[in-house]
Order: C-alpha cells, then structure tokens, then sequence
C-alpha cells in the first residue's frame, strides 16, 4: 500500500507546510487568529491545535515511546492560547515525526495497530500503513481548512502543492 519512502517524503511535506504556517500565524494579531470563522474547529488557531493533537494521538499509537496528547479530545482547540505556544509545539512534534519516518522500513508498515478511542467506544484495530495514511491524510484535510480560512481572513496562504516542496523540484 505504501512504502518507507512515502513516509519520509510526507513527513517533509508536513514539516514544509507546518514551517510556512509559523511564520503566518506568529505575525498574525491574536483576535484573528482566534476568531470564530465557523469551521469545525472555530479559529484557525483551533483548528492548528486540533491538528497537532491528532498528530501527538497517530504518533503514540504508531510508536509507543510517543506520548499521546493530555488534553481531552474537545479541549485539544484550546490547547495553546497563542501561535507562539502553537509554534513550539509544532516544530518539537514535526521532529519527532521526521525521527520516526527516517526509521521506517518496509517491514516496520506491516501489521496492525491497536488502538484505543479518544472518546467512547471500543478500541480498535488498523492496519500499519492505513493508520500512517490517516494521519497523513488528516494533517491535509485540516492545513486546507486553515489555508481557506486563511484566504477568507485576507492572508496570503501559504502554497500547498507538493510538487512545489523544494525537496521535489
């Protein structure tokens, strides 16, 4: 389904996006940042923290040594109140993905994953490389949330495309 060299080539992508993403959102004025702009999440800012909680949750259940987030999953919005606070997690998260993804093997995307919900339910099981696809996949669905809220706020969004990723081209 995938291979090692997708993972690493996703988790540059995400720290690509992530690092243009800083540097928007720390000169950004907080009430922007924060403001209600009727996405699932609220703010951009919601929408960043939930974002990197999703992250912390895909990272702990795909390698143990990973703490899962420690917040609850409806106070993972409100996880930071700043882009700076934001920021710093961000980047200390990016890299333990990139740590992660650089020891990926094939072998190491075969299997299953158990997984406990964040909520209710019972827990579950998915395979390897499905479990590394949704993280991946949530990580995008989510920056395009933040790039349209971003547009409507009047910002220049950051590019997303990966073909333009500078590693690529």
């Amino acid at each position: 389904m995938i291979s090692s060299g997708y993972v690493r080539t996703m988790a540059r992508y995400n720290s690509w996006q992530n690092d243009q993403l800083i540097s928007l959102l720390l000169d950004m004025p907080a009430d922007e940042l924060t403001k209600d702009r009727g996405a699932f999440f609220g703010s951009i800012l919601g929408t960043a923290n939930h974002l990197l909680c999703g992250d912390m949750l895909w990272l702990s259940r795909l390698d143990p040594s990973m703490a899962p987030p420690f917040a609850a999953p409806d106070q993972w919005p409100r996880l930071h109140d700043d882009a700076r606070g934001w920021a710093t997690d961000r980047h200390r998260v990016d890299g333990k993905l990139h740590r992660w993804a650089d020891k990926q093997r094939e072998i190491d995307l075969v299997g299953d994953v158990m997984c406990k919900p964040v909520t209710r339910g019972t827990a579950f099981s998915i395979s390897r490389a499905m479990a590394v696809v949704q993280m991946f996949t949530h990580q995008t669905h989510h920056r395009g949330q933040i790039h349209a809220m971003l547009t409507a706020a009047g910002q220049t969004a950051p590019i997303s495309d990966i073909i333009h990723m500078p590693e690529i081209v």
